[in-house]
């Protein structure tokens, strides 16, 4: 059973950047499609990215250039990298496996606040 562990979240100023971090044991990583999710309070969960395990990239149409999604499969990890924050990102981000074995992160608080 996969098990996800994500990092990097706290508190950035507008115009800032972070680096989110999601490690995976329990699965043959290089064969998981991975995707990056949010959900702000009062609202539904929404896809931020997808990295396929092939490496591909899709971005949901909010991200507009801002962030970067990356994978390093020695070390089980996905990343997402992102610039530009405005308090709009503020949400709690969550990593998921897509496939072949669907499981979530328990997530990390991102606050874009001066």
């Amino acid at each position: 059973q996969v098990k996800l562990v994500e990092s990097g979240g706290g508190l950035v100023q507008p115009g800032g950047s972070l680096r989110l971090s999601c490690t995976a044991s329990g699965s043959i990583f290089s064969q998981n499609h991975m995707g990056w999710y949010r959900q702000a309070p009062g609202q539904q969960r929404e896809r931020v990215a997808t990295i396929f395990s092939y490496g591909s990239v899709t971005f949901g149409d909010f991200v507009k250039g801002r962030f970067t999604c990356s994978r390093d499969n020695d070390k089980n990890t996905v990343y997402l990298q992102m610039n530009s924050l405005t308090p709009e990102d503020t949400a709690v981000y969550y990593c998921k496996s897509i496939w072949p074995e669907e499981a979530w992160g328990q997530g990390t608080q991102v606050t874009v606040s001066s």
